[in-house]
């Protein structure tokens, strides 16, 4: 396939997309936003759940059709009516504590979508799940699909969306196919997730890289994971998960220095040792248990395993299945980031 700047072009698939109209939940997030551009540039129909005036604004200008409600609305089946693929994009994406209202949502929230699949004979379904299902705080190198779960996941975060991934592959079965997906630090043009808090910290002086940020980390754009969410519902094996990830890990710190200047930032030189944080994750964790909820740690585990060791992943399985590859490289990625500032 031919790398590009920017969205996938028409001529990126190597067959016609046997797509008739999309159900998609978390339409007006990141991901959500770039899937509707995607699919809608190639004219396929997508109803996107839309959980305020707002969402249902945004998600109509991007050339969606909005449904009102939220994932445990009593009428998704009547949403989903003609669709005949679900992509369940949906999330609380919090890294803090969590708790019931996460798991909630990621869980009961996922079990009420795919339930409501099923009954409107929803034939192809893509849950949208991460490679933090594996994270408990260690390093994850060249892992594949093959690694088990983690006795102790890092937090909420992690628990609810390995519990949200087995739920959903659980309906897979004669009349539906589910097939999940786990990307790894989604970025790029419009990011609204991992940049604006890098920003943030920065801004507020309270960015520090960690051991100096010389590890390595995979990443994948934006238009990268949806073009390989389009290689999962045409390609997509039944029941089975997929990494997606950009052609190779970079270092942390070389990639977010990168991003932070696309946006005119100089990325600070202070550095604190990994073990010092891994106390302070260590130490509020015990002292939240204490309080019973009532201190409210600084840091958690969950934060630090996603950003404080290296996490690479092993993406040949999506190349060997999906045809994957990615569409749009690093350098041009972070150029666009430049342009579209």
């Amino acid at each position: 396939m031919t790398k590009t700047n920017g969205a996938v072009p028409a001529a990126a698939t190597d067959t016609a997309l046997p797509i008739r109209r999309i159900f998609l939940t978390g339409g007006s997030g990141y991901i959500g936003r770039n899937l509707i551009r995607h699919f809608h540039g190639k004219g396929i129909p997508i109803m996107a759940l839309a959980r305020s005036p707002s969402s249902a604004q945004k998600v109509s200008d991007l050339g969606a059709e909005p449904f009102s409600g939220d994932l445990f609305s009593a009428n998704l089946v009547e949403g989903m009516a003609g669709c005949d693929v679900l992509i369940h994009a949906a999330a609380d994406l919090n890294h803090g504590v969590g708790g019931k209202a996460q798991h909630r949502v990621n869980e009961d929230g996922t079990r009420a979508v795919f339930d409501a699949a099923k009954a409107a004979g929803i034939l192809r379904a893509i849950m949208v799940s991460t490679e933090s299902v594996l994270a408990d705080g260690r390093p994850l190198v060249n892992v594949d699909e093959s690694r088990p779960f983690p006795r102790r996941p890092a937090g909420s975060y992690s628990s609810s969306k390995a519990r949200a991934e087995r739920l959903a592959l659980s309906f897979n079965e004669a009349g539906m196919t589910v097939i999940a997906i786990r990307p790894r630090m989604v970025w790029g043009r419009d990011d609204t997730t991992a940049l604006p808090q890098l920003l943030g910290a920065v801004q507020s002086g309270q960015f520090a890289w960690i051991s100096k940020g010389d590890y390595l980390t995979s990443t994948i754009h934006i238009a990268n994971l949806c073009a390989g969410i389009e290689r999962a519902i045409l390609k997509g094996k039944d029941g089975e998960v997929y990494f997606l990830a950009d052609e190779l890990p970079v270092q942390f710190r070389r990639f977010v220095t990168d991003m932070l200047a696309t946006q005119g930032v100089a990325a600070p030189p202070k550095s604190i040792p990994r073990i010092i944080l891994r106390l302070i994750a260590d130490l509020g964790a015990v002292l939240h248990r204490a309080s019973r909820g009532g201190f409210v740690p600084p840091l958690t585990l969950q934060a630090y395993a996603t950003s404080a060791v290296e996490i690479t992943l092993n993406i040949e399985k999506a190349r060997r299945d999906l045809g994957y590859e990615p569409i749009v490289s690093r350098e041009a990625g972070l150029a666009e980031m430049v342009t579209f500032r």
